[in-house]
């Protein structure tokens, strides 16, 4: 997941909010019915979330997860669930084998270009194999547009040239992208998670996106920098997510989900 071991995720406050980034994988993983002989593999498996579920769903398959982030790695290992970690990119990944089941839980959004990635993956797959797909669709949500709002005021020359495009598509354009690959089934939910405020204060949806989408904002700023940053993003959503009694905000979250069986 991270370009590089210097700018590599933080397990720890990742999996802070393990329990509601792996209900969308239980979600997901509810819509895989019957796949061929082969391979699990947990695309971009993080801190292993989903490891022991997947384990649990296919106790006789081979589980592999594969993630570009050593930190996270060292998390999956710690899980006991996969039979194989792998270290690499997941654009240029290509299995030993063909597998029965791709499973990506919030990792493909990271990668651009799905109308090329996403069919490369499917071609992957055993005959009757399926291929199936959580990321985020907050983008446009205040919790995203905010931090480039931010941006804007703070570190305008890390803007890249508008109109913004949101780098996951809608359900239906999934479908029609992969739909001659086979049958194709996309969804979209809204969860409604009510965060509390995090140890040292601040704001709770900040606390939520500082360990993924504040990452790239935040990388090689200076102290200084990343401080106005932080002051200037938590100022908005204030705004945008209001306190509960008690601390807490309600903090609505869409995810995009598709799942393909090949033919």
């Amino acid at each position: 997941m991270s370009e590089s071991a210097s700018r590599d995720w933080n397990p720890g406050a990742y999996d802070r909010f393990r329990g509601l980034r792996l209900r969308p994988a239980l979600d997901l993983l509810g819509q895989v019915t019957d796949i061929p002989g082969g391979d699990v593999v947990d695309l971009g498996c993080g801190t292993g979330a989903a490891g022991p579920v997947l384990r649990a769903r296919f106790p006789d398959r081979r589980l592999i997860g594969l993630d570009a982030s050593p930190a996270m790695l060292e998390g999956a290992r710690g899980s006991g669930a996969y039979d194989r970690l792998v270290e690499g990119d997941i654009a240029g990944w290509k299995p030993e084998s063909s597998p029965a089941l791709i499973f990506s839980n919030a990792a493909l959004h990271w990668l651009g270009d799905h109308s090329r990635l996403l069919p490369a993956l499917a071609d992957h797959l055993a005959p009757g194999g399926v291929l199936a797909v959580q990321m985020p669709g907050n983008f446009l949500a205040p919790s995203h547009a905010l931090l480039r709002a931010t941006a804007a005021r703070i570190i305008p020359e890390r803007l890249a040239q508008e109109p913004y495009l949101p780098p996951v598509l809608s359900p239906d354009a999934y479908i029609r992208l992969l739909t001659h690959l086979g049958r194709v089934e996309g969804w979209e939910t809204t969860y409604i998670h009510r965060l509390d405020t995090p140890e040292g204060g601040g704001h709770p949806v900040r606390a939520f996106t500082q360990s993924t989408a504040m990452r790239p904002w935040l990388a090689g700023l200076s102290m200084d920098k990343a401080q106005a940053f932080v002051a200037d993003y938590e100022a908005g959503l204030e705004q945008a997510y209001p306190r509960q009694e008690g601390g807490s905000v309600l903090f609505p979250f869409r995810r995009v989900f598709f799942v393909l069986q090949r033919d």
